[in-house]
């Protein structure tokens, strides 16, 4: 018999740790929490850590009225395999896996059975998160709101058609890693010119979150933003200008259309 209002992370890695952190800072009880994870040092680590109970995949499944999936995408198929026979049509299946669609997952469970695919990203770990939600074939508009308070515990939430989880993978999911490769470059052209490492780390960092800042406040387009930045002739203009020429815009272009397509591979296996 399923326990009221349980919620089952499956995977405690990174993202898995951190819905369940971001969900107890939002008022949900370590009672109606349970985690399953292969590694019993994770396991006991996280129980101890969070109050909540380490299960198996199959008592997981047995308990939950809402699973959610946080495995990597080769293990999903296998995951939804043991679990398949415990998961009943008043549950709600969330998955967080890269490239895994809702036809995948619902393919694999009994008929009917009301799935959310989720692409978050790993701001989520400073409640900074973005994550897009896409309803399956028979997800209700209660699902979908239940799956965006779930994930509105650690930021934000969009819900986009499934048809752009590809896209929004490689725009936000991977994201951040883009940010912090330029935020590199960035603190080294400062050690480059002189500057001692700390010293361009707390002037790259806080740039970056100054300029996030104003484009979130002020609405403004960033071209705007930039052309208020640049003055003609200017130190800024001879950057761009350099930019311009290495044909950065372009390569962030393919860079994205990259992720996107290995997003789709990902689901076909």
């Amino acid at each position: 018999m399923k326990e009221p209002h349980t919620v089952a992370i499956f995977g405690a890695g990174v993202m898995g740790e951190t819905l369940l952190s971001g969900l107890l800072r939002a008022g949900h009880s370590p009672h109606d929490l349970v985690i399953t994870e292969r590694r019993d040092d994770r396991a006991q680590e996280l129980t101890a850590r969070y109050g909540v109970r380490a299960l198996t995949n199959v008592e997981a499944a047995a308990i939950a009225d809402t699973l959610v999936l946080v495995v990597k995408p080769q293990d999903m198929g296998a995951l939804l395999d043991e679990i398949a026979p415990h998961v009943e049509d008043d549950n709600l299946v969330v998955s967080l896996a890269a490239g895994i669609t809702t036809d995948f997952v619902a393919a694999r469970l009994p008929e009917g059975r009301a799935i959310v695919r989720v692409m978050p990203n790993t701001p989520a770990l400073v409640d900074q998160g973005m994550a897009a939600i896409s309803g399956g074939a028979h997800c209700s508009a209660e699902h979908l709101a239940e799956a965006r308070s779930l994930l509105a515990a650690t930021g934000r939430v969009a819900e986009v058609p499934e048809k752009l989880q590809d896209a929004v993978t490689a725009i936000s999911g991977s994201g951040p890693a883009y940010i912090f490769y330029v935020v590199e470059a960035m603190i080294e052209a400062g050690v480059v010119l002189g500057m001692p490492r700390p010293l361009a780390t707390e002037l790259v960092v806080q740039t970056l979150f100054g300029a996030a800042t104003m484009i979130r406040e002020t609405g403004q387009h960033p071209t705007v933003l930039r052309e208020q930045v640049t003055s003609p002739g200017g130190t800024t203009a001879a950057a761009l200008r350099a930019l311009d020429d290495h044909k950065v815009r372009a390569a962030f272009i393919t860079a994205m259309e990259a992720a996107a397509q290995r997003s789709k591979e990902l689901a076909s296996g």
